[in-house]
């Protein structure tokens, strides 16, 4: 009985201490080591990161829209604490592949490969 009481515990103990990120070795400390300035950004980075600032009008429908981070390039945070926003890309039709994704408009991150990689901006 003492034995099935110890493994119970241990099973339990484990479960408090799980996380969705704990299996990939995906901790919130694991961000994205690159960093850029605001100023060496493209324009049209700029231009996009003051439209967060000031809440729109955003021209493409899907700005804004929850980025989940599939692609654990990004510290985890639970599904809704990310939005993405197009960077507009010249002579290209569609969206392009420029983003930024916001936590906080403090916290945001221009990917210009189509969240192949990020780099964090720095004011």
């Amino acid at each position: 009985m003492l034995r099935g009481a110890w493994t119970l515990w241990l099973v339990l103990a484990g479960l408090l201490c799980w996380h969705p990120g704990a299996q990939a070795g995906w901790f919130a400390d694991a961000a994205p080591q690159i960093e850029v300035r605001v100023a060496e950004l493209p324009r049209e980075a700029r231009e996009t990161l003051q439209l967060i600032r000031q809440g729109g009008p955003f021209p493409y429908p899907r700005d804004g829209v929850v980025f989940s981070n599939r692609e654990r390039q990004l510290p985890y945070h639970p599904r809704g604490y990310y939005h993405e926003y197009t960077v507009k890309t010249p002579g290209v039709r569609n969206r392009g592949a420029r983003r930024i994704v916001c936590g906080m408009v403090s916290e945001c991150y221009y990917s210009d490969d189509h969240y192949q990689s990020f780099r964090r901006i720095q004011e």
